[in-house]
């Protein structure tokens, strides 16, 4: 393990280019923070003879940039170990902060996923937002988004990640509300935003209980503390119970799954980032922390329950949407439900291949579903048909993605579902929600397969043509990148075939797969049965399709109790500290008026008044002192 403290001026070391590349490996979050500098005179309006397309060639340069300096380091850590940097930031009396950064194959691989996603999401929003008038601002704000999950992977600080988070959730909320003349835009820009508070500040309320007890932030020397100086019932429950909390906002788990849904309604470039890698940034960030969680029994029960239900209940309310974009974002508060689940059972690694393969495909996935509603101009499952003949490259994205994404193949997460299955023989009924959400994801992608791509055209897909090119390079590139995801898992983590399972377990991944496929396939797909005329199938329809209805119970028990505790705080406000204020100042008016009756401009009565005073003065003090 090799650490240094940088200080201005940052001298490049003589070993060679790459050790160079390493000590400045800071640098890398920044190049997306100079993308959003560097098209700000374009977003602002101050150069407008050329449009704003030099902004997206600049964001595209710095990202690329960004990759390929992230690649030499990865590729120096690799053969040396891994490398920490640290870069002084505040220091005053006793109070330290300091940028500290972590450069390991786990940060810098999630890393190149980030930058490699952001470069491939930047090329394909050209082409998508190709006649957008504020596409600088778009690629501004991508800038931003990319600094932050950079950042977030590389730190090595639970001060610095949780700083980083926040700038997640606020580009989160300016993509969300790029299109603000919208009122549903704005709406869901709020709602998103105000639901990833809920978790951060209770994150925080973690974060500076622990920094007075551990006296460190560093993930290192938490995580050694809390081994060696072992807390009380309570603390040791309640700590890894607010650490849980940020994660659970960023990866859009129940209770807090409801953002992601409304955040369909921003540009669907920004969702490739959002459904892939920004959700992954925040279950990074409870992988570091995973030591102090698994510490505490009900911190572990709390994990898997909530794991479990977002599993179960994000892939059975991806069934009854009819929005393209929503059934699919449901499916990743599906996937990370099962992360959470393996990082209760401290199976990292697991967790980690199975983020990575998810990231890939639904990052493939959401291009191939972008591109279908550009040329369709609808995000309705029922007015779409016939696309598998004449969009060659969207339909193969869409089917490699799913591919991916599903047990059905040895792609990417047939692994992660065959390990994961294995891993949890000890709990079976866990190892039951992993299956079960595979099937219904099978299911799920099939049955949008069909409407989508077979069937006859209807009239808003008759004439729809193939995208353009910038949209279809990066979605031929990552298909490629998804048929060589086994490639790059066995290098991550060594998995020698389908024997490296026992035989029960590679049946059961292939069968939960294979009967969603037969469920996808008998499911009959008559734009009646959208909503059906049968009482009971159509209020299970209309159970799944509003989200069991969780907003309604929101509604009426949370926003109504925080209603009610600000009218009374109102109530408080204007009543009670008012009337006092307001009963305070009319008396003294009221005992001016009556003084100012007294004031008759006789001197002989002013005289008169002061002798008395002295004289009852002076009896006073006569009196007591007797």
């Amino acid at each position: 393990m090799s650490a240094e403290i940088l200080s201005p001026p940052f001298l490049l070391a003589p070993e060679g280019l790459a050790f160079a590349l390493v000590r400045l490996a800071w640098l890398i979050p920044v190049y997306g923070f100079a993308g959003m500098l560097l098209s700000l005179p374009w977003a602002a309006g101050w150069i407008r003879r050329n449009g704003p397309r030099p902004a997206a060639y600049l964001n595209l340069l710095v990202t690329l940039l960004a990759f390929i300096h992230g690649s030499v380091a990865l590729a120096w850590v690799w053969g040396h170990g891994h490398y920490d940097l640290s870069l002084s930031w505040l220091h005053v009396l006793d109070l330290q902060f300091d940028w500290d950064f972590r450069l390991s194959r786990f940060n810098l691989g999630a890393l190149e996923l980030v930058t490699g996603l952001s470069f491939l999401g930047q090329v394909y929003a050209l082409g998508y937002l190709d006649k957008e008038w504020s596409l600088a601002r778009f690629f501004a704000l991508l800038g931003f988004f990319e600094g932050a999950m950079c950042g977030v992977v590389l730190s090595s600080s639970l001060f610095m990640s949780y700083f980083l988070l926040e700038m997640l959730t606020l580009s989160t909320y300016l993509l969300v509300g790029f299109w603000y003349a919208q009122p549903l835009v704005v709406t869901a820009a709020r709602d998103a935003f105000l639901t990833k508070r809920v978790g951060d500040v209770l994150m925080l309320m973690g974060i500076v209980a622990i920094s007075s007890w551990a006296g460190s932030l560093d993930f290192d020397d938490l995580n050694a503390w809390f081994h060696d100086h072992p807390l009380g019932p309570v603390a040791s429950t309640l700590m890894p119970l607010a650490l849980i909390a940020g994660p659970t906002g960023k990866c859009a788990q129940f209770p807090m799954h409801l953002w992601l849904d409304e955040a369909m309604e921003g540009p669907n470039p920004a969702s490739i980032l959002r459904n892939s890698v920004v959700v992954t940034c925040g279950a990074i960030v409870l992988l570091k922390v995973m030591p102090i969680v698994t510490i505490s029994p009900v911190a572990m029960a709390v994990l898997q329950v909530i794991g479990g239900i977002s599993a179960i209940g994000g892939s059975l309310v991806a069934l009854a949407q009819v929005d393209i974009k929503r059934a699919l974002s449901y499916t990743t508060t599906a996937y990370l439900g099962l992360v959470f689940i393996l990082i209760s059972l401290k199976l990292p690694a697991t967790a980690l291949l199975l983020l990575l393969a998810h990231a890939l495909s639904k990052a493939l996935l959401t291009m191939s579903i972008g591109s279908v509603i550009l040329i369709s101009t609808t995000q309705d499952l029922t007015e779409l048909g016939g696309f598998g003949s004449r969009t060659p490259a969207t339909t193969t994205a869409y089917v490699v993605g799913a591919l991916g994404m599903t047990g059905l193949l040895p792609l990417g997460c047939f692994w992660c579902f065959g390990l994961a299955t294995h891993g949890l023989a000890s709990q079976p009924w866990l190892a039951a929600v992993v299956l079960v959400t595979n099937t219904l994801t099978v299911w799920n992608l099939l049955r949008q397969f069909r409407h989508i791509f077979l069937g006859s055209p209807l009239p808003k897909t008759r004439r729809a043509p193939e995208v353009n090119w910038l949209m279809a390079v990066p979605m031929v590139a990552l298909t490629v990148i998804v048929l060589l995801s086994p490639l790059l898992m066995q290098s991550l983590y060594p998995v020698p075939g389908i024997a490296a399972f026992p035989t029960h377990v590679t049946a059961l991944v292939v069968a939960s797969g294979g009967l969603g496929v037969v469920i996808g396939c008998l499911q009959p797909l008559r734009k009646s049965m959208s909503r059906s005329i049968v009482k009971p199938v159509r209020l299970m329809q209309d159970l799944l399709a509003y989200d069991f209805y969780t907003d309604r119970v929101y509604r009426f028990s949370i926003v109504r109790l925080v209603s009610s505790l600000a009218q009374a705080a109102d109530w408080m406000d204007r009543v009670v500290v008012n009337g006092v204020a307001n009963g305070m100042g009319r008396l003294s008016l009221a005992s001016a008026e009556g003084l100012k009756l007294g004031v008759s401009g006789a001197s002989q009565t002013y005289v008169l008044t002061v002798v008395a005073a002295v004289v009852l003065l002076l009896l006073l003090v006569l009196g007591r002192g007797s």
